[in-house]
């Protein structure tokens, strides 16, 4: 029997089973429409691409950032951080999930000029898997401290945090370890990130 086009050959079974995969895809892809899919560690750029603070130029920026805890004056309460965050899980299907898995994150970070509370730079972040929250901390607290002694530019570390923190973070962080020294065993600057975000 050859692979004939009609009803009942092998070729026009082959053609049904791929018009069923590509139905179960599509439809798949209906069914997540609703949710934000992003690369693990990422936030969904089309909800959250990042923002600046509108108020903070290079020229203030290099008279904060000098200031230990400058960047609480613009940090949100938790009341807003942590509704935003319930807010977004649910907007991403998420919302069984516990909340004290995530950190309602500034992609970009307050000290680099992130918006304090522009959605569009808030994200819920996971605390676990390999590009965790507290993966971002330790790269957020190493570009502050490089923009503000003008090893970066402050329009550059935002971009790259914007883009994919992930991807800064293998530039800068990786290429700083000691050989066989996994980045993590590091120890990170001595300001804290919180203070610097």
């Amino acid at each position: 029997m050859g692979l004939g086009r009609g009803p009942g050959s092998r070729g026009w079974a082959k053609l049904q089973d791929m018009k069923l995969a590509m139905l179960l895809s599509a439809l798949l892809l209906a069914l997540d429409a609703g949710r934000v899919v992003a690369q693990e560690g990422l936030p969904d750029p089309r909800i959250t691409p990042g923002a600046v603070n509108e108020a903070i130029d290079s020229d203030a920026f290099a008279r904060l950032c000098t200031q230990k805890g400058w960047t609480r004056r613009y940090r949100p309460g938790t009341s807003f951080t942590n509704a935003l965050k319930r807010q977004q899980l649910r907007a991403q299907g998420l919302g069984e999930a516990d909340p004290a898995d995530y950190e309602e994150d500034h992609l970009v970070p307050l000290c680099l000029a992130g918006a304090p509370e522009d959605p569009r730079n808030l994200w819920p972040q996971p605390r676990g898997g390999q590009w965790n929250a507290r993966r971002k901390d330790r790269l957020e607290a190493l570009l502050c401290r490089l923009v503000c002694e003008g090893s970066v530019g402050l329009q550059e570390a935002q971009r790259e945090m914007a883009a994919d923190w992930t991807a800064a973070f293998e530039r800068h962080l990786h290429r700083r370890a000691p050989r066989g020294e996994p980045p993590d065993l590091q120890p990170t600057p001595a300001s804290s990130p919180r203070d610097a975000r």
